[in-house]
């Protein structure tokens, strides 16, 4: 316990590496990873440890308290059926004689309704990343494509040139470069691309130590591996994936942040999504120790990495660069999960533990055009009573907040997250009334967490 007052990172990370350990080899008198986990982070959350309030933006205290869409009733949910994939010749006809995409808002709605054709990803998710801009001619792109692969040779030549004295005067190079080669070694090993001794590993591993020298204050954060992963598969271009990651994290970079501030307003979203559409479900978590959505950490971690197979995340990972039908589109595809599940969590009266296990044990058993089309009906019951949705709510699903009494603009006196006002119990206190503070303590664990599931 000391240990874990002075250095709840390290402490951290040593448990759940014995955890593993344990897992791994399933000695049979054990207890499951699962009740471990559970009963670490109900000890984070219970140590009684004195730090410094966490900042979400505003430089107030990480506390959620109060206003919710009390009596909000929402319309029945509509049938959103899904569509077919992007096809080769609406690709051609969405391009003027020169190259550039027309309209590329036309685009992206037929790639959020189906998703797009295998054959052609390799294209349009250079679009899709900010590789290529939309309006971009076909010799604009070549010369872009050769300006970013001399600079990511570049950048790869500055730590492949590292001397071994140098390495030994940066530390943090150092660490994050260990860190990466144990990542890679154990990162889809069970796909074609990446099994065998000829595999791509070492692609894998240049990509993210090149990744540290382009954006070293991020560096590399356990979770990366795999969202780089299907990029390369699809590739096969070191420089190319390289660019296409640059790109996807430049979307999901707040995931990775050592503070986890952006997980834990994530978190909060959700939670307000959830109490929005289904305060029971909502005031059942409560109940159970569970109102501040751990169990979901990894599902927004890697962008729900592990719970779907290698063809459907594709699928997933694209719709969702689409930017429709809202921004954080994924917190509702979560509530459309959760809602899924809704009647096996209360009927069986699962607690935190049983919550965590049940949805981890979810991986590769999600159904993703159903989740797609239940999420995107979501969006529409929401969007059917906007005008009474509390300023929170608007503001999660990209709508603008309501004015004031007096007519001017709400000001942007709530954290930059979204949360304030909204009703989100910890674990120490699960009332509906409930706050949540998250403290650095918690901040390890939830790191713990991602080793664990990961």
């Amino acid at each position: 316990m000391k240990n874990l007052h002075n250095h709840p990172y390290e402490t951290t990370l040593e448990a759940f590496s014995k955890l593993a350990d344990i897992w791994l080899y399933k000695e049979p008198a054990r207890r499951p990873v699962e009740e471990a986990v559970a009963d670490l982070l109900n000890c984070s959350l219970t140590i009684d440890v004195h730090h410094p309030p966490v900042s979400v933006g505003s430089g107030d205290e990480y506390e959620v308290i109060g206003e919710t869409d009390i009596g909000l009733s929402l319309p029945s949910r509509p049938p959103c059926p899904r569509g077919s994939p992007l096809t080769q010749e609406q690709w051609d006809k969405s391009k003027d004689s020169e190259g550039r995409i027309v309209d590329s808002d036309a685009v992206k709605e037929i790639i959020f309704r189906g998703g797009i054709s295998p054959s052609l990803r390799y294209e349009v998710w250079k679009f899709l990343l900010n590789y290529y801009p939309w309006n971009s001619t076909h010799i604009e792109r070549l010369e872009i494509r050769k300006k970013k692969a001399d600079e990511y040779f570049n950048m790869k030549l500055q730590w492949r040139s590292m001397t071994p004295a140098q390495e030994n005067r940066f530390a943090d190079f150092r660490d994050r470069k260990s860190l990466i080669e144990k990542d890679v070694n154990r990162t889809d090993r069970t796909h074609p691309y990446y099994s065998g001794d000829n595999n791509h590993l070492e692609l894998l591993y240049d990509i993210l130590m090149t990744y540290v020298m382009y954006n070293f204050d991020l560096g590399y954060v356990q979770g990366m591996s795999d969202l780089l992963s299907p990029i390369l598969c699809l590739m096969d271009s070191e420089a190319d994936a390289f660019w296409c990651f640059v790109g996807f994290m430049d979307k999901v970079s707040t995931n990775f942040e050592m503070d986890q501030t952006g997980m834990k307003a994530q978190l909060c979203h959700l939670y307000t999504l959830l109490n929005t559409t289904d305060r029971q479900l909502a005031h059942y978590l409560n109940q159970h120790d569970s109102g501040n959505m751990f169990f979901c950490f990894r599902w927004l971690l890697v962008l729900f990495k592990r719970e779907f197979n290698s063809t459907d995340i594709m699928k997933l990972w694209e719709i969702l660069w689409t930017g429709l039908p809202c921004p954080n589109f994924h917190l509702l595809i979560c509530v459309a999960i959760l809602d899924t599940e809704k009647n096996v969590l209360m009927e069986n009266n699962f607690g935190f533990t049983e919550i965590l296990k049940h949805i981890n044990d979810l991986s590769l058993h999600i159904e993703l055009p159903w989740t797609l089309s239940k999420a995107e009906g979501i969006y529409h019951q929401l969007m059917a009573v906007e005008d009474k949705l509390s300023d929170n709510v608007r503001v999660i699903i990209g709508l603008e907040p309501r004015k004031r009494i007096d007519g001017s603009d709400i000001e942007d006196d709530e954290p930059s997250s979204s949360c304030a006002r909204t009703r989100l119990c910890s674990r120490r206190n699960s009332s509906e009334s409930g706050n949540i503070k998250f403290g650095s303590n918690e901040v390890s664990f939830e790191r713990g967490l991602n080793l664990s599931y990961l």
